[in-house]
């Protein structure tokens, strides 16, 4: 049966039904909707000429660009799968997800074409004649443009199931090896449908999005605004430089954007002249994919004034779970809201699967249309991480009286000391307050009598001048003494360990530490 609602078929009526609108914008370049769609079915008719059929996989290795978009769109008219490989990986974990994944293609920005070289003996499911690249044209690879030219343009003659797998998306692998998240079409419509619903998106919003486009978050939003006939900007995920940012918003009139608290933390913290521009074109703000603090919250309205503020929570598996709405900000800080539209239920159990009362932590699980199918060749990992149809990403929460969650930290990142639990996140709110503290990570560390000693790894503001009895003493009477950290270490920003979208990686500070006192002795 097609599935008239997918992504394809979307971006099909679009280039009818908005004709001059631009679709995708890069720094030079731009697509109107019809530019567009012509350009991925030439795509998608390139794929399928290396022999490629339906259900077949096809890896990208490309930064943030046009290009990348319209690998999307090909595989949502084809029926064939995108798996998308982080840019900063280096080969040994490239090989793993393209032998994990069967990828039988390979689409990679030049940039990235001597790690693949060094690997490609490796990469044993794909054909010398389908490695593709974008930018210059190099030996033993197909030149993108030449690639797609001589293509037709019209519509490929494929039916696509809703529920039909679109992606394979690999987590961030903030606690061990990436799994492969097989996502469906299905999953992706009811996405849109639910945020164009829960926000109350349109054909004239302007989105920018910075985050890497192998990201769930990425994928989300940026196919949002092409699915409803709105403008994506596409901007490239190496580095975040709040003054460019700013410069763009005020540019290009940006009416939405998605960030992270590290995100936000730049620009709010940005030289006073880039604060300066225009940013009235903004209506509405999402933070994302990492907790936010309160103050910080705070200041980010201070900055947008008049905007809408939301919070999401959600997952590369379960899509958005929960949201907190503007009108909740000021009188629920510090809550990621409540059940989005669609999310069936959540529900937090403790470790006998029972729910936990008001206030109480248990781990939160949700259900709902936008679930992934399952982690790719592991049934196990898929069967454990479920109970019913009800899933668990792994983070600790609580509920209060009016309904409203509250992360607590993910269960894998949980202290335990003298026998108490503690949770790194709710110690990082307090640190972060300080005016000479830039960002900070918690974590355990083995000590000798306590089981796990609380530590503070704390990114110092330039030009200050903190200490660690600065930072202990600031946590006195403002947190129970067993949460207190017990041992600071100061670290520069480059030195803090982060997923590509920013997420602080307390497992790799961890190792690093308990490596270093075991070397030490």
């Amino acid at each position: 049966m097609t599935c008239w609602l997918n992504l394809g078929q979307m971006v099909k009526m679009n280039s009818k039904k908005f004709q001059k609108t631009v679709a995708l914008k890069e720094k030079e370049r731009s697509l109107t909707y019809p530019e567009l769609n012509k350009r991925v079915n030439k795509l998608s008719h390139s794929l399928l000429s290396l022999g490629l059929k339906k259900g077949d996989k096809f890896a990208v290795l490309l930064e943030n660009s046009i290009e990348i978009v319209e690998a999307y769109l090909a595989a949502a008219k084809t029926g064939l799968i995108i798996v998308p490989v982080h840019f900063r990986f280096i080969g040994k974990e490239i090989i793993n997800i393209m032998e994990n994944s069967d990828a039988k293609a390979f689409i990679v920005h030049d940039e990235f074409v001597p790690i693949v070289d060094s690997i490609k003996n490796d990469l044993k499911n794909v054909a010398s004649d389908r490695y593709i690249n974008v930018g210059k044209k190099i030996k033993g690879y197909q030149a993108y443009e030449e690639f797609i030219k001589n293509s037709s343009d019209i519509e490929p003659d494929i039916d696509i199931d809703c529920k039909d797998t679109w992606i394979i998306l690999y987590t961030s692998g903030t606690t061990g090896k990436p799994k492969g998240v097989v996502r469906s079409h299905e999953s992706y419509i009811a996405f849109f449908f639910i945020n164009a619903i829960d926000f109350g998106f349109n054909e004239h919003d302007v989105c920018l999005n910075v985050m890497p486009l192998y990201h769930v978050n990425s994928t989300f939003y940026t196919f949002l605004f092409l699915y409803l006939g709105g403008t994506a900007y596409i901007h490239p995920a190496r580095h975040f430089r709040a003054e460019e940012i700013l410069e763009i918003i005020e540019k290009e009139k940006i009416t939405y954007i998605s960030l992270i608290p590290t995100h936000y933390n730049l620009i709010l913290n940005a030289p006073e002249d880039a604060k300066k521009r225009d940013v009235s074109s903004i209506r509405k703000l999402l933070c994302s994919s990492a907790p936010v603090t309160k103050s910080m919250k705070k200041e980010i309205m201070k900055f947008f004034p008049g905007v809408e503020l939301y919070e999401a929570y959600g997952s590369t598996e379960a899509g958005l779970v929960t949201l907190l709405k503007p009108e909740d900000q000021m009188r629920k800080l510090g809550s990621i809201g409540y059940e989005a539209v669609g999310t069936d239920c959540v529900k937090l159990l403790d470790e006998n699967g029972n729910e936990v009362g008001i206030k109480e932590i248990g781990e939160l699980y949700s259900r709902g249309p936008m679930m992934f199918d399952e982690y790719y060749k592991m049934p196990e990992k898929t069967k454990s991480s479920f109970i019913g149809d009800w899933f668990s990403a792994g983070d600790m929460a609580t509920r209060d009286e009016d309904g409203f969650y509250y992360i607590v930290d993910r269960k894998d990142n949980m202290i335990i000391s003298g026998g108490e639990h503690v949770y790194p996140t709710e110690v990082q709110e307090i640190i972060v307050t300080h005016p000479d503290v830039f960002d900070v990570a918690v974590i355990g560390l083995p000590h000798d009598k306590w089981g796990e000693q609380v530590t503070a790894i704390v990114v110092p503001k330039e030009n200050t001048k903190v200490d660690e009895n600065t930072i202990l003493e600031f946590c006195r009477n403002k947190i129970s003494g067993y949460k207190r950290p017990k041992k600071v270490i100061f670290i520069k920003d480059s030195e803090m360990p982060r997923t590509p979208t920013g997420k602080i990686l307390h497992r790799v500070l961890r190792e690093r530490y308990i490596s270093k006192r075991n070397k030490d002795g």
